[in-house]
């Protein structure tokens, strides 16, 4: 079986970030999977010809939420594997915190059954896959810092990369 190896960036836009932490939502998407479950997951997508890892996280996240953001800092990378069309791809997804920055929740793209609003609270409950769980804790603990008035300009930089296996892509 070919391996292919593929790029991705993708982002946690977070609203709400000048106000109290228990008010602040950040924007998901649902994907239906084969077996018909809806699973939670932060916006994603391919790294395009001359764009970088951030330029794709904004435009991944305005593509399939709706909703415009800024890169306010890194949040670490993923990488997995998995097959599809008898192809083992190796993935390695670039993640973003992001400010909201305007727009309106949409699910117009098609490989997005639903999107919504999520208190960050209630992110560890909703996000189906362990490492992006575990890259809404960096979020908080950056978000922490914002409050704080810590600067952030290097948190996250060289973040450790999680691995694992998943269903799809």
């Amino acid at each position: 079986m070919r391996t292919v190896r593929e790029t991705s960036a993708g982002g946690l836009v977070v609203d709400g970030l000048d106000g109290p932490r228990e008010l602040q939502c950040a924007a998901l998407i649902g994907r239906t999977d084969r077996r018909g479950r809806l699973l939670w997951s932060l916006p994603k997508g391919h790294i395009e010809q001359g764009e970088t890892a951030e330029q794709t996280a904004i435009r991944e996240v305005a593509e399939e939420t709706g909703i415009r953001g800024s890169v306010l800092a890194s949040l670490g990378s993923i990488d997995y594997w998995f097959v599809t069309e008898g192809r083992r791809i190796h993935k390695t997804v670039h993640h973003y915190l992001l400010r909201f920055q305007g727009g309106e929740l949409s699910d117009e793209d098609v490989e997005v059954t639903e999107v919504a609003w999520v208190p960050l609270a209630e992110l560890g409950s909703r996000l189906a896959y362990a490492d992006e769980r575990r890259l809404a804790e960096v979020a908080g603990e950056l978000l922490d810092r914002i409050a704080s008035g810590q600067p952030i300009g290097s948190a996250g930089a060289d973040p450790d990369t999680h691995s694992g296996a998943r269903e799809n892509g």
